[in-house]
């Protein structure tokens, strides 16, 4: 027997010695090991059917050991199932849907889940767990044990080998020439069209090296497989599997609806013994960066390659999954619940959503934000709200405001046993960073940290009332909704009870102001009364030196909730709804329009904002003769949207139809979910795709347009300070802009 102490790199299904584990040995060694694990599968239903369904289990060419047994159905409670057991977890997915397929009309549980989320709940692992484990001589493990917990701050970080691939182009832009290669002490290129020995340097390196991750900007869907067809034309090695005898995995592109928006992801290339992830098909990579990744595989214990990949509502669900295995809790193959029926009054009463007061148009000094932490999901685990503990016997609106009776409190509900950890951990990381220095080395892993638990926070009050959330219902989505409408009014009284005006009010933040009110004592008070009154932690997130609320650009009598920008006393600007914070913005308008809020930034108050309108003309003339005089280069102009639908879908003429019309001409084809680039230009169509082969003309530059764009975005800023009656109008209708109206 040999005992290893290291971190768990890898576990996945072999065909025929059940699991794979690779472990990072304290010693530095990359050790393959197996593991027996045998895993089950259950189903319910009518006792004649589940009859039928044993003796097709028995017929089937793998061995299967069937029972009948008792299990826990979250929402049935005690259910006899039928227990199938397999000793080769490699044999479940083919298994499983020949017998859903043959008995649509039973209830499945336990059968397509991932077999890193079977292990973390028998087990306790997660993705670059510290473990110790007893293997014998042949690498068979006896025993395993985990060294820490996915809940810890600061775990013994592993000593990762990695190595980063990319293109010297965006295929999709520009037929990439060389693919460079790096590792910390190793910088070479090779070429796309040259020599095939080059491979050959490829393979010594990976062989060398020997990475734990290979990070690639475009590998899932360009650069991995034109490397591996290199290989096989070539008939050149290519190792980019740790495990000789392990297959690379592929995941088809698909286009989905969620979220209220189109959603593409690409081809997925997964590698066997070590991970990959391609940073440009990742979900919020370029949100918290690998370390963010890290952590949500942590949390989730989903693999690193797959926990990139997926969505935070994907991360969310594993974690109740491994909740509910740990419990003994049934799984069920999609979710059973459906809504009760509701007459339009019911509707009308439960189902309202979160408390939006429309703010007071204009600009506002020394105004305070603050905002419950993580409020809905907070409420989740505070007031025990899931799916299995709401009581459907009685409208939720009915029972506000006295909290606490529409759940039922004896026992801990699955929802809130997942997020306690989460939440516990978020706050104590947000602690953390409140006396970190930006400097500290701690400082960016710490906050990559937070913003992946943040996204599954978000995430896990909306699967609530998701359609196809395993424990969702619609009931309890309503529930939380009407807890949270409930604490921001209490909030709201205790404001106004200690002499504050509200100023705008957005489900889990409040703006005020007071008189005499500008450092951060003279609030205290008032949260200490909030959390009296609601029992949930809320905090000063931060005081404004000045902030303006814009009203709608269709109609100024309007407010908009969600569009404003302010300056908070640290001198961080902060913007919603406004053009920098727009994703079809050109870099060049977002820059100029972050530019001018800098200028804006420098008066010691907003008394003094007009004093620095010298210098925002100034800077807005330059800008005006860069672009008339053709010195912004095209990729700063470019518009980015994202396609919604296939090209024949289009019904109307718009820029991104004509965009696509003309990559589907020039043999390039999106799908909807994609990102389209395009500038606009002169004459028809109007616009010239970013990526359509060769350099684009300037000259053909629509320099009008994007000089209306420029000053309607120099507008939205300046609105405010001027405190004019209808600027943007006025440029509508002649042409000259705002600011040249009030300046030339």
């Amino acid at each position: 027997m040999k005992r290893w102490i290291g971190w768990l790199l890898d576990l996945y299904a072999h065909p025929e010695h059940g699991l794979m584990l690779w472990l990072l040995s304290d010693d530095g060694r990359r050790l393959c090991l197996r593991q027996d694990f045998p895993v089950t599968f259950y189903a319910a239903g009518p006792s004649p059917r589940l009859r039928a369904l044993w003796q097709f289990l028995q017929a089937q060419p793998v061995r299967v050991e069937l029972s009948r047994t008792e299990r826990h159905d979250l929402f049935d409670g005690a259910t006899v199932v039928l227990a199938a057991r397999l000793q080769q977890a490699a044999a479940l997915p083919a298994l499983y849907q020949k017998a859903v397929e043959a008995f649509p009309d039973l209830t499945f549980y336990d059968v397509d889940l991932h077999i890193t989320l079977r292990h973390a709940a028998r087990y306790g692992t997660f993705p670059l767990a510290r473990c110790a484990i007893l293997a014998d001589e042949e690498g068979w493990i006896q025993e395993l044990e985990v060294l820490d917990s996915r809940w810890e701050l600061d775990p013994e970080p592993a000593p990762l080998r990695i190595m980063s691939i990319e293109p010297d182009t965006d295929p999709m832009h520009a037929e990439p020439k060389q693919i460079l290669i790096r590792t910390p002490k190793v910088n070479i290129s090779m070429d796309v069209n040259g020599d095939p020995s080059a491979l050959g340097s490829l393979e010594h390196l990976l062989k060398q090296y020997d990475p734990d991750l290979i990070l690639t900007s475009r590998g899932d869907t360009w650069l991995l497989p034109l490397l591996l067809k290199m290989s096989g034309e070539h008939n050149c090695p290519l190792s980019l599997n740790r495990d000789p005898g392990g297959k690379i995995s592929y995941r088809r592109e698909r286009s989905y609806f969620a979220y209220n928006q189109i959603i593409y992801r690409g081809r997925q290339v997964h590698l066997a013994g070590r991970m990959h992830v391609d940073i440009h098909n990742t979900v919020m990579y370029h949100d918290y960066g690998l370390a963010g990744v890290l952590e949500m595989a942590r949390v989730s214990s989903l693999p690193v390659q797959t926990a990139a990949r997926v969505s935070p509502g994907t991360g969310i669900s594993s974690m109740q999954i491994v909740t509910a295995l740990g419990c003994e809790t049934l799984v069920p193959l999609r979710k059973e619940q459906i809504e009760r029926p509701k007459t339009t009054t019911q509707l009308f009463r439960e189902d309202m959503g979160g408390a939006v007061y429309d703010p007071i148009i204009g600009l506002h000094s020394d105004v305070a934000e603050i905002d419950f932490a993580s409020m809905y999901p907070s409420i989740m685990a505070r007031f025990n709200i899931s799916p299995e503990t709401v009581n459907t016997e009685k409208p939720t609106a009915s029972l506000v405001p006295e909290l606490g009776m529409i759940v039922d409190r004896d026992k801990p509900g699955l929802v809130p046993l997942t997020l306690a950890p989460l939440l516990e951990k978020r706050l104590k990381l947000k602690r953390l960073l409140l006396g970190l220095s930006q400097w500290d080395c701690r400082y960016k892993g710490y906050k990559a940290q937070a913003a992946a638990h943040k996204w599954l926070l978000v995430t896990c009050f909306g699967y609530l009332g998701y359609k196809n959330a395993r424990f969702g219902k619609i009931e309890a989505h309503e529930a939380v909704c009407a807890y949270g409408r409930e604490v921001m009014m209490r909030a709201k009284e205790a404001a106004e009870d200690m002499g504050f005006r509200v100023l705008h009010l957005y489900v889990d933040g409040m703006w005020i102001k007071k008189p005499g009110c500008t450092a951060w004592e003279d609030f205290m008070p008032l949260l200490d009364e909030i959390q009296a009154r609601t029992h949930l932690t809320i905090a000063l997130d931060g005081i404004y030196k000045w902030i303006a609320f814009l009203p709608s650009r269709m109609d100024r009598r309007i407010a908009v909730p969600n569009r404003y920008f302010g300056l908070f006393q640290s001198g961080e600007i902060k913007t919603r709804g406004i053009e920098t914070r727009r994703h079809d913005t050109p870099p060049f308008i977002n820059e100029t329009q972050m530019q001018v809020l800098e200028i804006l930034a420098k008066a010691p108050d907003a008394a003094h904002l007009k004093d620095r309108l010298p210098e925002v003309r100034a800077l807005v003339h330059r800008k005006q003769a860069d672009l008339r005089e053709g010195r912004i280069p095209p990729d700063r102009l470019v518009v980015h949207q994202t396609v919604s639908r296939n090209l024949n879908e289009y019904r109307a003429s718009t820029p991104s139809a004509a965009a696509l019309g003309q990559l589907e001409e020039a043999g390039k084809s999106l799908r909807p979910g994609q990102s389209i680039g395009f500038l606009f230009t002169l004459g028809k169509p109007g616009v010239r795709p970013w990526d359509l082969p060769g350099p684009a003309d300037p000259r053909l530059v629509d320099v009008k347009r994007y000089r209306r764009l420029l000053m309607r975005a120099v507008n939205h800023v300046l609105e405010p300070v001027m405190e004019m009656e209808d600027p943007l109008r006025a440029i509508e209708a002649s042409q000259l802009s705002f600011f040249e109206k009030i300046f030339v």
